[in-house]
């Protein structure tokens, strides 16, 4: 009788004791996902942030080549710079 009143309790604290670890175990996977998921994002718009730097840059070192080349004069270089900028 007392082997019956001890599983019987016993198996429902187990049960529940399990059940508490393993929502907190996928909770854990879920933001851990989430955060790959920002992070992933975040790169994203740094590496779109970055190429455009690098485009503005080179189309200004072509517009200073054709300046320097003497295709443009200062007045137009300084207005396509201008023109670029505004972008």
């Amino acid at each position: 009788m007392e082997k019956i009143i001890f599983f019987g309790l016993v198996i429902p604290i187990l049960g529940f004791v399990l059940y508490l670890g393993a929502t907190a175990i996928m909770k854990g996977f879920s933001a851990k996902n989430a955060n790959k998921t920002e992070n992933n994002i975040e790169n994203e718009v740094s590496e779109e942030f970055s190429s455009d730097e690098n485009k503005l840059s080179n189309e200004i070192e072509k517009l200073n080549k054709l300046l320097n080349d003497g295709v443009l004069t200062q007045e137009e270089f300084e207005k396509a710079k201008k023109k670029i900028l505004d972008q």
